[in-house]
């Protein structure tokens, strides 16, 4: 079995005259983070690897989820990878992913991750919010396997505010 946690950036910044991969959170996206990892701590669940996009936007949200969980940073890395926006190298990146890890979480954008949580979860969503998470179940033994599975949890940060 396997499973992905799927975590959206925070809301971001449009305020700077800066190139994409440097836009910052806003003050929301910062709290939004705050409020849906609060709700991930409560699942306690064992991640064994993390993964982020480069863009400021995905590693500040990032860095808000591991801090509050306490997560090793030996087990975190940053992947061009994830700095997608289709879904097709968010896929490739994940059939990559070692077999030893049963549970990743990774950071990124739309529209890639809201099609691959419709593509491999069984829970259709319009969009996955800024800040949103998506955790899904997939049942294979190898990540290059992996196919449509159940989407287990949808936390939105509005629902918390």
């Amino acid at each position: 079995m396997k499973n992905i946690i799927f975590v959206r950036h925070g809301k971001s910044s449009w305020d700077y005259q800066v190139d994409d991969k440097d836009r910052p959170l806003k003050e929301r996206g910062i709290s939004d983070a705050h409020l849906v990892v609060g709700e991930l701590k409560k699942r306690n669940l064992r991640i064994d690897k993390c993964f982020s996009s480069p863009a400021n936007r995905a590693l500040h949200t990032c860095l808000i989820f591991l801090r509050n969980l306490r997560f090793d940073f030996e087990k975190f890395q940053v992947t061009e990878a994830l700095y997608d926006f289709s879904g097709q190298s968010v896929s490739d990146f994940l059939k990559g992913l070692s077999d030893e890890d049963s549970t990743v979480m990774i950071f990124g954008h739309n529209y890639a991750f809201t099609n691959l949580v419709n593509l491999l979860g069984d829970a259709y969503i319009d969009n996955l919010p800024t800040a949103g998470m998506a955790i899904l179940q997939v049942d294979v033994e190898h990540w290059k396997d992996v196919k449509k599975g159940k989407t287990k949890e949808l936390v939105f940060p509005k629902e918390l505010r």
